[in-house]
C-alpha cells in the first residue's frame, strides 16, 4: 500500500482539509466519531469542491450539518429516556461541530458554532461520564477553563491518585483531550485535568485568554488546584502538552520543579518564529498547503496579523529553559510528522537537562507516524501511559 494512503490524506492535494479530517478521525476510539460519517462528509465536500472550488463555506457547512442531525437524533433519543444512546450522539456531534468551526475566522459566526459544539459536549458528557467535572484554575485574576476526569472512571478509586495535567494544541480542545488521553488514564487509575490553557479552546473563545509565552504561570496555578484535592496526590502530578504543547508543557516543567514528570505528546518546532514566518509565507502562496488558516496563530497569540505574530514568536523559544527540566522527561514524534520535522523533536531531547530522558519516534511501520500520532493515537496513548505508570 502507497503510503499516505487515501485514508490519511482524504482531500488529494489539500494537505488543510486532509490534516483535519485525520485529527477528526483519530478520535475514533474513544466513540468521538464513526468513520461512515466524516466518509459522508468527504464526499459531499468533494463533490461541491469540484462544482466551487472557491467556495469557502464548503468546510463548516458539511461538518456542522451533519453535527446538527446527530445534535437533533439525540434530543430524540433523550426524550425517549435513551440517555447513553443521547449520550453518544451528542459527543459525535460536538466533535463534528469544533470541525467545522476550525476553519472560521474569529467572529460572531465561529463563537455561534463552538458555543453549539460545547453544549453538546456538555450533554454527551454528562450521559455518558456523569464522574467527569467541569473545573476552574484560577490564573492571574481570571480563571481557565478544565475537565476533570478522575481515576477509576466508573467506580471511583480509593485514596489519592496520579494526575495528568494536559494542555491542548494550537487548535484543538480540553473535550477532545479529556477523550483521547482521560478515558485511558482513569482506566489505568489516574486522574486527568483536560484544561483550555490561554489561547487554546474556551479560555480562549469565551473568555479572550490569549496565548502566552512563559506557560508555567498557567500550568503552576493548574498543579496548585489540584494539590489541594483529596483525590489527588501531590507528589504525583504530571504535565503533558499535545502538539503546541509540545511547546507549553516543557515550559511549565522547567520553571516549576514540583512536577513528577513531563510529557511532550509531539514536539513543537524548535523554532517557532520560523514556523510562524513558514505559515506567513505558505498562506500567501497557497493556503490549502498550511495546517494552519492564516488567522489561526494571530488569533491565539492575540495579535493583529501574521507580521506582528511573528515578532511575538520569538518569545516562544525552549533554547535556554529545556535544560532547567530535572523531572523525567518524554518526547513522542512521528517519523512521517508533516507539520513538526522529526528534527525538533530530536533537539529537543538533546536539550532536556533530565537524567531520565526518552524520545519515542513511531515509524511508518509500526504505525503512530503522523503529527501526534493522529494516524493511530491509540499507540501514542498507550505508551505515554506505559511510560508515565513505570516513572511516577
Amino acid at each position: 500500500m502507497a503510503y499516505p494512503s487515501s485514508w490519511i490524506d482524504h482531500f488529494v492535494g489539500n494537505f488543510k482539509w486532509s490534516n483535519a479530517t485525520l485529527i477528526c478521525k483519530g478520535m475514533a476510539p474513544y466513540g468521538a466519531v464513526a468513520i461512515g460519517e466524516i466518509d459522508r462528509i468527504g464526499d459531499a465536500m468533494n463533490a461541491r469542491h469540484d462544482r466551487d472550488p472557491d467556495d469557502p463555506d464548503i468546510w463548516w457547512q458539511e461538518w456542522s450539518a451533519l453535527a446538527d442531525r446527530l445534535e437533533s437524533h439525540a434530543d430524540a433519543e433523550d426524550a425517549k429516556g435513551h440517555r447513553h444512546s443521547a449520550g453518544n450522539a451528542y459527543i459525535r456531534a460536538g466533535n463534528y461541530g469544533f470541525t467545522g468551526e476550525r476553519f472560521v475566522p474569529p467572529g460572531e459566526h465561529k463563537l455561534g458554532l463552538y458555543r453549539r459544539a460545547l453544549r453538546c459536549f456538555d450533554a454527551g458528557f454528562e450521559r455518558r461520564y456523569p464522574r467527569m467535572q467541569r473545573i476552574e484554575v484560577p490564573c492571574e485574576g481570571k480563571t481557565l477553563a478544565a475537565r476533570f476526569l478522575p481515576a477509576g472512571m466508573t467506580s471511583g478509586a480509593p485514596g489519592r491518585a496520579p494526575t495528568v495535567i494536559l494542555f491542548n494544541g494550537l487548535d484543538n480542545c480540553k473535550e477532545m483531550s479529556v477523550l483521547f488521553a482521560g478515558l485511558e488514564f482513569s482506566a489505568r487509575g489516574w486522574n486527568t485535568l483536560a484544561i483550555d490553557g490561554p489561547g487554546q479552546g474556551e479560555s480562549l473563545r469565551l473568555r479572550g485568554i490569549h496565548a502566552r509565552h512563559d506557560y508555567e504561570v498557567a500550568g503552576s496555578a493548574a498543579y496548585d488546584v489540584m494539590a489541594a484535592r483529596a483525590d489527588v496526590d501531590p507528589a504525583r502530578i504530571a504535565v503533558m502538552g499535545y502538539s503546541f504543547g509540545g511547546y507549553y508543557a516543557p515550559r511549565v516543567a522547567a520553571f516549576d520543579h514540583r512536577f513528577a514528570a513531563c510529557v511532550a505528546f509531539g514536539a513543537m518546532h524548535w523554532s517557532i518564529h520560523d514556523w510562524v514566518d513558514t505559515i506567513r509565507r505558505t498562506v500567501a502562496v497557497d493556503a490549502s498547503k498550511s495546517a494552519q488558516s492564516y488567522f489561526q496563530v494571530p488569533w491565539v497569540f492575540g495579535a493583529k496579523d501574521l507580521d506582528e505574530a511573528l515578532v511575538m514568536a520569538k518569545k516562544f523559544d525552549l533554547t535556554e529553559v529545556a535544560p532547567k527540566i530535572v523531572c523525567p522527561t518524554l518526547v513522542l514524534h512521528g517519523a512521517n510528522d508533516r507539520i513538526v520535522p522529526l528534527d525538533s523533536g530530536q533537539r529537543l531531547f538533546d536539550a532536556i537537562g533530565a537524567r531520565d530522558k526518552t524520545l519515542k519516534p513511531f515509524t511508518i511501520e509500526e504505525g503512530g507516524a503522523e503529527h501526534c500520532q493522529v494516524d493511530d493515537r491509540q499507540m501514542g496513548v498507550d505508551y505515554i501511559a506505559d511510560w508515565l505508570a513505570a516513572r511516577v
